[in-house]
């Protein structure tokens, strides 16, 4: 199996919007083709705006959610503590780093102090 992608929210933000370059679209479409996954608090984060269109509800409704259980939970404290960073990138971070992810978000550098992070900024495939 190949490389694994935890997507950030600034990522499919950019992606639905048609903000990336056509290079990096269509790049981040094989990665989305391939498996869609997110963090709880993406999905929190996509789905809270005031207004969200259906091609949202449905990107999200067809990703793999992964929840905050008490490993997540527990690696997110420790990205925390260390690196002094928000909580939901703790979270993301967390998420990204125990399920063995490349994070692909274009705010590295909210993450790249991370130790241990593989990061993929979407406008730089």
């Amino acid at each position: 199996m190949g490389k694994k992608f935890l997507l950030d929210t600034n990522a499919v933000i950019d992606f639905m919007a048609n903000k990336l370059p056509e290079s990096a679209k269509k790049e981040l479409a094989k990665i989305i083709d391939t498996e869609i996954n997110i963090s709880v608090i993406n999905k929190i984060e996509l789905l809270g705006f005031d207004k969200v269109d259906q091609d949202l509800i449905d990107f999200v409704s067809f990703s793999n959610i992964y929840q905050l259980d008490e490993d997540i939970t527990k690696h997110t404290i420790e990205v925390r503590k260390k690196y002094r960073i928000k909580l939901p990138d703790a979270i993301v971070a967390a998420t990204a780093l125990h399920h063995g992810f490349t994070l692909v978000t274009n705010d590295t550098a909210d993450f790249d102090r991370i130790k241990g992070i593989k990061l993929l900024n979407p406008y730089f495939i």
